[in-house]
């Protein structure tokens, strides 16, 4: 069962290889409240993942660990379950869909796992590891409905609370539960005044529906950049620590976690994936009542494609008006075109982008200009938007 002394254990067996992240004090991403970040995209593996699978590993016995261990992943807990086993001295097999990105793959083997590709998606990859799990005797290491790896993930509570005192709230990402059942039960068992809140994503709202109708609900699909948390349905025991443990789970959508995300990097020089940002997303949103509070955000992964972060970036940009495109119908005439970046130049606007279209316009000389810039906010937006307008530009 899960013990408070089973997170200490946990604590003293990982201390040769996790690392302990110290928090982080923020400044500029949610002046409300006294911002803390947990920064285990810092860990090894880039993820908290190690801590639940390291400690699960260890607690093997000698048989257990002759044969082996197995998982399925994609992603951070793949490579959380072989960076354990290669410190342990344990073979271990990760099971992967076909479809994985090669550097996941790669990353996984250079953590010393052996790789199976299995044609398919994660389901299929799932169903052939606890085929091999039945077939050759391996472990089967879940990434997060086993009580050891809750108790791996609960010792992320107590660097918190050795690092900083008079914690009000501490805000976490939900998944399949397994970080913040850890979290929540060890910090209520030691100070059960800490609010402990959980964030989902709108596109994967699994721990959120599943308390808020009191019963396990498995969604239909999931749909959202936050890959790591993208899970249909909760854990049991994950389900059940989460309705005794957690004070309230809110949502944020794939936008908001965006510009966390961008925040995190131009005010921390920080990276965090999708499901990293989630909890930054929730405070900086306004979703919790943490105004005035001292707040720790675990920011659990910085696992992130180079390439989704430029699309993630650009979206965040959008997001908070640092970025802004327009389209003016102009007669097409000499002259406009250094008119409108007059305008824009006078306001402090950098124009990044032109775009000269044809099209269905009111008069036959008419043309299309599409004008991409950065701007400071949506306020500076509106008041270059506005100036054209009063200069007689016609804004589509």
């Amino acid at each position: 069962m899960l013990s408070l002394d089973k997170v200490f254990n946990a604590q003293t067996v990982l201390k040769s290889i996790v690392r302990e992240t110290k928090l982080v004090r923020a400044y500029g991403i949610a002046p409300e409240c006294e911002l803390y970040l947990k920064p285990e995209n810092l860990q090894i593996t880039g993820s908290f993942k190690v801590r639940g699978s390291a400690y699960k590993i260890a607690m093997l016995s000698d048989e257990e660990k002759s044969k082996g261990v197995i998982a399925c992943s994609a992603g951070n807990h793949a490579q959380g379950v072989a960076l354990a086993a290669t410190k342990n001295g344990i073979r271990s097999l990760i099971c992967l869909p076909d479809s994985a990105p090669i550097s996941k793959v790669e990353a996984t083997k250079g953590y010393g796992a052996d790789v199976c590709l299995v044609a398919g998606c994660y389901d299929d990859a799932y169903q052939k590891a606890l085929e091999l799990k039945e077939s050759e005797g391996y472990t089967f290491v879940h990434p997060f409905d086993d009580e050891n790896v809750i108790a791996g993930q609960g010792t992320i509570a107590l660097e918190i609370l050795n690092d900083l005192d008079s914690v009000d709230a501490i805000v976490v990402p939900i998944g399949g539960g397994g970080l913040i059942s850890g979290i929540a039960y060890t910090v209520k068992q030691i100070r059960p005044s800490i609010k402990v809140y959980g964030v989902q994503v709108a596109g994967a709202p699994s721990m959120y529906n599943s308390v808020k109708d009191g019963e396990i609900e498995s969604l239909a699909s999931v749909s959202t950049i936050a890959d790591g948390i993208a899970v249909k349905k909760p854990g049991e025991n994950t389900f059940a620590l989460v309705r005794e443990y957690v004070d309230d789970i809110v949502l944020v959508t794939d936008d908001e976690v965006a510009s966390a995300i961008l925040a995190l990097i131009e005010k921390q020089k920080m990276i965090a994936e999708g499901a990293g940002a989630t909890a930054v997303a929730a405070v900086m949103a306004g979703k919790l009542p943490v105004d005035g509070k001292r707040v720790v955000c675990v920011v659990s992964g910085g696992n992130i494609d180079v390439t989704s972060l430029s699309r993630v970036i650009d979206r965040g940009l959008l997001n908070s008006g640092r970025s802004s495109s327009m389209l003016i119908e102009l007669i097409d005439k000499p002259g406009q075109l250094k008119e409108i970046s007059r305008i824009i130049a006078d306001h402090g606007g950098n124009v990044t982008g032109v775009h000269y279209e044809k099209g269905n316009t009111e008069s036959v000389n008419g043309c299309f200009l599409r004008i991409e810039m950065e701007t400071r906010n949506f306020e500076h937006v509106n008041l270059i938007t506005r100036t054209l307008r009063e200069e007689g530009f016609k804004i589509v």
